[in-house]
């Protein structure tokens, strides 16, 4: 049994142990713990120009037949500021998509869409998930980022603007809502 005399003993040390634990935590991870604190949302509207067809193709089919279950595309399209080919690029979305039902029109998409341009120069965020083509909004989720999208999480409504079945071109337009740190 200890003595009246160990207990504060114990007490001290353990009072020590925790400060100099406390104390040994780099500033960095202070930092981002302290902005955990400064969480954002910001809505981001672009426009997702998809060309399958020409001399220089943004997605390429890399295997499957047709659009059929399985058919699966590596992109690396063009992000626009308005709904014109040839309007300003702000970014690119980078990944790859594949149809992914075997009754339906349903693609799994699969990427990263970089920002080149203004604040969001060198940010990214990542989407992963079920894009019902045949729905007029589809809702995607946005599942991190990097950047000043660091942490993010949120959503993704994409929405088509045109579609030449000829071709399999598209222009779609997404207004995307994260919340980030």
């Amino acid at each position: 049994m200890a003595s009246s005399h160990t207990f504060p003993l114990i007490i001290l040390n353990l009072m020590l142990l925790t400060i100099s634990t406390i104390s040994s935590v780099p500033d960095d991870a202070i930092e981002a713990i302290a902005a955990l604190r400064m969480e954002k949302t910001t809505h981001l509207h672009f426009y997702f120009q998809d060309r399958v067809s020409g001399g220089h193709p943004t997605a390429v089919k890399i295997i499957g037949e047709g659009m059929g279950f399985g058919t699966t595309f590596m992109i690396d399209d063009a992000l626009t500021r308005r709904p014109e080919r040839d309007s300003e690029i702000v970014g690119r979305a980078q990944g790859m998509y594949s149809a992914a039902a075997q009754n339906d029109l349903a693609l799994l998409m699969v990427m990263t869409l970089s920002f080149s341009q203004g604040k969001y120069n060198g940010s990214s965020l990542s989407m992963l998930g079920r894009n019902h083509v045949v729905d007029d909004v589809r809702e995607m989720p946005i599942v991190g980022g990097s950047g000043l999208f660091r942490f993010a999480r949120g959503f993704a409504l994409a929405h088509t603007v045109w579609f030449d079945p000829k071709t399999g071109d598209a222009t779609v337009e997404y207004n995307v809502s994260v919340n980030h740190f």
